[in-house]
């Protein structure tokens, strides 16, 4: 019996540590340049967690920053001790309870964990270690004008500066 105790506090454990990776992974991509990757990673997270019951969707509530319509619902996913949402599906709008607005009481636990072993972590769970998305930067530029850098011309020069001045 004690080993069956011991293997859940392991299991309660790991689903602890994903959940806070997912944690830290989604609070760097709100505040990255480049977010599809770290979002793309969450979503991956999240969904092998629901597949595998280790995450449930608890409702649907309003989202805070609506996209292009007046008002736009989120998932509502639990996972261990933290609290996700996610876009939501048809089936989702169609069997999940509506929890009206979101409950700005309810935070997420602190975590301290640095973004590149989140990533390793959640990586290493849904299977793509060392596989990254194509930067969708580096494509931009090449249809773009150049990497050519080309030097600035002022139309209109400032006497004030002096002859030869860039600005």
């Amino acid at each position: 019996m004690n080993q069956t105790k011991g293997h859940s506090e392991r299991d309660e454990s790991s689903i602890n540590s994903l959940a806070q990776a997912v944690f830290i992974v989604n609070k760097h991509a709100k505040t990255a340049l480049e977010p599809k990757n770290l979002y793309h990673l969450k979503r991956l997270a999240l969904s092998k967690l629901l597949q595998e019951g280790k995450a449930k969707k608890i409702g649907l509530h309003f989202s805070d920053n609506p996209r292009f319509a007046a008002q736009q619902s989120d998932v509502i996913v639990e996972c261990g001790s933290y609290v996700f949402h996610l876009p939501p599906t048809k089936e989702d709008l169609k069997k999940l309870p509506h929890l009206g607005n979101r409950a700005a009481s309810i935070r997420n636990p602190k975590a301290a964990l640095s973004l590149s072993k989140a990533k390793q972590i959640l990586q290493s769970y849904v299977g793509q270690a060392g596989v990254k998305q194509p930067n969708l930067t580096t494509e931009k530029k090449a249809y773009g004008r150049g990497s050519v850098k080309q030097p600035f011309h002022n139309p209109f020069p400032s006497s004030f500066l002096g002859k030869g001045s860039k600005y």
